[in-house]
């Protein structure tokens, strides 16, 4: 296990010497950089950025829908939901992990974010956090500062979402934005949600969240997050931790000696992940009469590889 410094890599050129240019046949133009060596051109040697892993965000509502053991859920009876549209998100650490077996911190952790205890108790620093959008890039590190091995896990602790929901409020259709802090302790000096900022100057712990509509702004505390994890029997995580964890389809094996970048990209299950008690059973969001917020958790965690 070890914690990474993300490293900024600045391209080098490195040229040969080279005497007057000269003509390729496979080639359409004069370069005047190449040279003439046993009747063939001699060109600038350039050498490559590192190889990177770059990591990009994905919220997809059509991915299956987990529970807290990573099962395909069913909605419990009196509740509705919907799959919201997300506009951003943030996560607090990744890790690497070589088996089912691996515990959580035992792993190749691949990035932290910053923490504070400004709040009294030590927390994710929401101002610092970086919040990226669908199929952003999230974070870039090189490759080479990961440790050569297999590993067929991926856990990630997510810390905040914005997405915009549908309700109703005096009989109109509506829509409003939501941010949502479901990390495992979060100090937020302020936040904007849409147009609207909120001071807090606190600590919030996993749950709270902020609406928006129409210019006006409403707080609450959701009860509970789920957090799928098919490892809860071998690799647990702690309560309120929102450390989501996902398998590789294959192995995904680091040797050290890679050339080229690979892209990672995390997909996340919004399927139905606003969750509503609802007083009338009409599948309607409806605030002012009665419904009430129980859930806004991620609903899955797979893994998308390219190069």
């Amino acid at each position: 296990m070890k914690r990474l410094l993300l490293l900024a890599i600045a391209p080098v050129l490195v040229f040969n010497s080279c005497k007057k240019g000269c003509t390729d046949p496979l080639a359409m133009n004069y370069d005047v950089n190449a040279k003439k060596e046993n009747n063939s051109c001699t060109y600038p040697v350039v050498e490559q950025d590192e190889p990177l892993l770059i990591i990009k965000l994905k919220f997809d509502s059509t991915q299956t829908r987990l529970d807290n053991f990573g099962q395909p859920a069913t909605m419990p009876a009196g509740n509705s939901a919907q799959s919201p549209v997300f506009h951003g998100m943030s996560a607090h650490y990744i890790e690497l992990a070589q088996s089912s077996i691996t515990q959580l911190g035992n792993g190749e952790i691949i990035f932290t974010g910053e923490e504070t205890n400004v709040g009294g108790s030590n927390a994710v620093d929401f101002s610092q956090a970086i919040v990226k959008g669908n199929e952003e890039v999230f974070l870039e590190l090189p490759l080479s500062s990961i440790s050569p091995d297999t590993y067929n896990w991926l856990r990630v602790s997510l810390t905040y979402q914005n997405y915009d929901i549908k309700f109703k409020a005096n009989g109109f259709d509506l829509t409003g934005r939501l941010a949502s802090f479901v990390g495992f302790n979060t100090y937020i000096s302020d936040y904007t949600i849409n147009s609207q900022s909120v001071a807090v100057n606190a600590n919030k712990l996993q749950g709270y969240w902020g609406f928006e509509t129409l210019g006006n702004v409403t707080e609450g505390q959701a009860p509970a997050t789920t957090v799928p994890n098919p490892l809860s029997a071998t690799s647990p995580v702690p309560a309120g931790s929102c450390v989501v964890t996902g398998e590789f389809d294959a192995p995904f094996t680091i040797t050290g000696n890679e050339t080229e970048s690979i892209t990672m990209t995390l997909s996340l299950s919004t399927n139905n992940s606003f969750e509503w008690s609802d007083d009338n059973q009409n599948g309607i969001y409806e605030p002012l009469d009665g419904d009430t917020v129980v859930d806004m958790g991620l609903r899955g965690l797979e893994m998308i590889i390219s190069q």
